[in-house]
């Protein structure tokens, strides 16, 4: 699935014997920035859902058509927490796409997201790239690079796109969430998607992630909808990824990976 021939090219100070949830999203992507400890991971994934790499693609294919209609609506700044390594179709490159002077600051724990990410952007200067704990909100919402590329007193685009499962109940998940959206101003989007818990298969994956990567609890549509509470949730509401404002027409019954994600879209009034 991807991935390069040796673990000789890790940063100082990255274990490679302990998996990444962005390098093995990176491996079910066909990427090489993963080691094989995630490459293993990724395949068991794949075993028990086929269709894994197009459930990566489906959740990307999402933050596109979500980014694109918030810059529509004229966001100009984008907090992207637990953005993951860079792959096609960044928050970045589609919100400038329409407004080339918007900001985007996005938030990962893991360094090598900040290494691949800094030459990324080192040419696209309203663009950052921080390395923090998202479990933190207080601690992530003070950061001087956040507060140098967020005004918090203009609408925010706030993107939580597969991490809010990587959290296990006894982390407050709900609270973790809560405490963005206060941040956030009147006018802004919050925009959500996590693995659901649609069917015996996605149970199975639940276990074997829990299991093999310490992360990645399955909740069902009414608990991801529950994270939208207080907000005006846009239509079609909480439905599978390829259901959320398709640009293709979707089949009237989804496979097991089309249902293994599900996500949303909000306003703060």
């Amino acid at each position: 699935m991807g991935g390069t021939e040796g673990d000789d090219w890790a940063p100082t100070g990255i274990d490679v014997s302990k998996p990444s949830i962005a390098r093995v999203y990176d491996a079910v992507l066909g990427g090489k920035d993963n080691f094989a400890v995630d490459r293993v991971i990724a395949q068991q994934s794949q075993d028990i859902v086929p269709e894994i790499g197009d459930v990566a693609r489906f959740n990307r294919d999402l933050l596109g058509r979500a980014v694109r209609f918030m810059a529509q609506k004229g966001i100009r700044q984008f907090l992207d927490l637990g953005s993951g390594l860079p792959t096609v179709q960044n928050t970045h490159q589609v919100a400038q796409s329409v407004a080339p002077d918007a900001r985007v600051v996005y938030v990962d724990i893991d360094p090598i997201v900040l290494a691949h990410g800094r030459a990324l952007l080192a040419e696209n200067h309203n663009t950052t790239v921080v390395t923090a704990d998202l479990r933190d909100p207080k601690a992530v919402l003070d950061l001087p690079q956040v507060r140098e590329f967020i005004d918090f007193d203009q609408p925010v685009g706030l993107m939580l796109v597969g991490v809010i499962h990587h959290l296990g109940d006894d982390e407050d998940p709900d609270g973790i969430v809560r405490a963005y959206l206060e941040a956030l101003p009147a006018g802004s989007y919050f925009l959500l998607t996590h693995f659901c818990a649609s069917s015996p298969d996605a149970l199975a994956l639940e276990g074997a992630l829990l299991t093999s990567l310490g992360t990645g609890r399955f909740r069902t549509l009414e608990e991801i909808t529950a994270y939208f509470d207080g907000l005006e949730l846009l239509d079609p509401g909480v439905v599978y990824l390829p259901q959320w404002r398709p640009e293709e027409p979707v089949a009237a019954e989804l496979t097991v990976g089309q249902r293994l994600m599900a996500g949303g879209l909000a306003l703060k009034h």
